[in-house]
């Protein structure tokens, strides 16, 4: 499904996550400088003492001294200590950082300790005088603040922490929806056997609610066209014996009459023919809706079958100041029943014959389609288009042509002997082939068949296999 509902709701709730997490963040870093700003910070009376002492050792063995004597400091306290003099040298021979020197002389221009909180290790200096009188400057590089780089941690962790609520919250409320379209689609397809509350499991929110109305709508619309298929059966089998008896006593009253009744007679046969045309595409509507002829599927030579209703459609509709013509790529092949295909393509092929205009030719052209690649498989399909040089249908009545019994014009259906069956039975038989049936204007009607090419069927179960 498109993404735009789960990404929306992921969003915004990331987006109020995350507002009260820099919330926080603020809130700790205030109160951070509301209470270890340097006008509220004591001075640290150890620092006084390693101060003093430094100036003594300074003073009393120079340079070496001073820096054994603030190793040592290091060592056990882990404070790491620089000593300034006036002119803002190191006197221990120690790397001081930048800004200690910086401190330094803050000190040595106030003469009051300064406190610089620079990031996760602050910064203390302290002024002392050695008994010489000489001002010096310890500044000690404190360790991070208890709890500084643990925040951190734990903002950073609650930040994952509601990405993923975020994330399963989105996917807890779209996934239900994702799956109720997916099924929405399958009846659409003609699947009415699909369910959604299954793969719900145990929700009990409004959005099962919607599945289950949306599976009882399912089951009563499955069970009303189970009754349609099963009365347009049934009535169909019953038509066939009255019609048959009605043959027989068309034979009879031929035999028993007169030369005067052989026109009355003639136009009832002929009406028996349509009647039992019509009662036979009904059973093959009613075979085709309820999947009887799914089984047993063969290779078969599209270009050859395809070659023979066109010769076959062309022989009549010679014989009506009309032609069908055949233009071809070459060998096809496809996997499928050959007497429902060859039913399909015939019946859309004598659909134009029956209202291409006279002296013009229906067009047949087969080819089979550049592949279209989906992950590692490739879809390549066979191409029929079947056009004729009629007076087409209405934009409306495009997708509408091929439902049973539907007519663009009752009347001139009727004269062209149609019931609104052929096309219903086409569009039936390739979809259970895998295909699909579009029509479309363009000079005339133009019907055009997709079917899979059996070499694509054999690809994606193989890639299925893989996988």
């Amino acid at each position: 499904m498109p993404r735009s509902l789960f990404l929306k709701i992921f969003l915004w709730f990331g987006a109020v996550v995350l507002t009260f997490i820099v919330a926080t963040y603020i809130a700790g870093e205030l109160m951070h400088l509301r209470f270890e700003s340097p006008r509220h910070r004591p001075p640290d009376p150890v620092l006084a003492l390693y101060a003093k002492e430094a100036a003594e050792k300074y003073e009393s063995g120079g340079q070496p001294a001073l820096a054994d004597y603030l190793h040592d400091i290091q060592h056990h306290s882990s404070t790491r200590l620089s000593f300034f003099n006036s002119q803002l040298q190191e006197l221990s021979g120690g790397n001081a950082r930048p800004d200690a020197r910086d401190v330094a002389r803050t000190v040595f221009e106030t003469h009051q300790p300064e406190f610089a909180d620079m990031g996760p290790s602050p910064l203390l200096g302290r002024p002392v005088q050695a008994e010489s009188g000489e001002l010096y400057v310890l500044v000690a590089e404190l360790p991070p603040r208890p709890g500084f780089a643990l925040f951190h941690m734990h903002l950073v962790a609650m930040a994952l922490i509601g990405a993923l609520f975020c994330y399963w919250l989105a996917r807890h409320l779209t996934s239900p929806v994702a799956k109720l379209r997916a099924a929405t689609r399958e009846l659409a397809n003609g699947n009415l056997n699909v369910r959604v509350g299954p793969a719900l499991g145990s929700r009990r929110d409004e959005l099962a609610s919607l599945a289950a109305d949306f599976d009882e709508m399912a089951e009563k619309i499955q069970l009303l066209i189970n009754s349609q298929r099963r009365l347009l059966g049934d009535i169909s089998h019953e038509l066939r014996s009255p019609l048959a008896r009605l043959n027989v006593a068309l034979e009879l009253a031929r035999q028993r009459s007169g030369n005067e009744a052989i026109s009355a007679l003639e136009r009832i046969q002929r009406e028996a023919e349509i009647l039992n045309e019509m009662i036979g595409q009904l059973l093959a509507l009613t075979r085709l809706e309820s999947g009887a002829d799914e089984i047993q599927k063969s290779e078969i030579d599209l270009n050859a079958l395809v070659s023979e209703v066109a010769k076959d459609a062309d022989f009549e509709a010679r014989a009506r100041n009309r032609s069908v013509r055949l233009t071809s790529t070459g060998k096809i092949m496809i996997d499928g029943l050959p007497n429902l295909i060859r039913r399909a393509i015939e019946n859309v092929v004598r659909n134009a014959v029956h209202y291409t205009a006279a002296g013009t030719e229906v067009e047949i052209k087969l080819t089979d389609s550049a592949p279209l690649t989906t992950g590692n498989v490739s879809d390549q399909r066979a191409i029929i288009v079947v056009r004729d040089h009629g007076p087409g249908v209405p934009v409306e009545a495009l997708s509408e042509i091929f439902r049973p019994f539907y007519r663009v014009d009752e009347a001139r259906d009727r004269e062209a002997g149609g019931v609104g069956l052929g096309l219903a039975i086409a569009e039936r038989a390739v979809r259970l082939h895998g295909g699909t049936v579009e029509a479309d204007n363009g000079g005339g009607l133009i019907v055009t068949i997709s079917l899979p090419l059996a070499n694509s069927r054999q690809q994606t179960a193989n890639s299925r296999t893989a996988d």
